[in-house]
């Protein structure tokens, strides 16, 4: 499982012109579910990310995380993360979970995430999204349940 998290000063969601997630400050995290995904990769992800010290301190230090701030978190999933781009110049996404397999772990995520003393939103899954950001730093971290980076 990928994740791509953005430390925003705000960020939103349209599905068709209607808002299906929408935060302030907070965290926007792009989830991306690779075949061999189970439980075990969502909850340490998450972990994580509402872990993650990418917020500031009164000296200026990334010393703060979602959680220690009461950060609202924007979930959207995103299949493209598992875009292999090394061979020739159409992504494969072979390593890409299915739509079905993809399904049952976001939703675990969402609801674990939901169990969290956080506001949590979400994007609508499998739909075409306009996703919308403004970047606070900008800070931008990539993490992987397997560790590949």
């Amino acid at each position: 499982m990928r994740a791509v998290i953005q430390r925003v000063s705000q960020a939103s969601v349209k599905v068709a012109d209607r808002v299906s997630g929408q935060i302030e400050a907070g965290l926007l995290v792009l989830i991306g579910i690779a075949k061999d995904d189970q439980q075990a990769d969502a909850d340490y992800l998450l972990d994580k990310i509402i872990n993650l010290r990418i917020f500031e301190d009164e000296s200026g230090k990334l010393n703060l995380s979602a959680l220690d701030l009461n950060k609202d978190i924007l979930l959207v999933s995103q299949f493209t993360l598992l875009g292999d781009c090394r061979q020739g110049r159409r992504p494969s996404f072979f390593a890409a979970a299915s739509p079905k397999e993809a399904e049952l772990i976001y939703d675990y995520l969402v609801k674990q995430a939901s169990k969290i003393d956080l506001r949590v939103e979400t994007g609508t899954f499998q739909a075409d999204m306009d996703v919308n950001l403004t970047n606070d730093g900008p800070v931008t971290i990539l993490l992987d349940s397997k560790k590949e980076f």
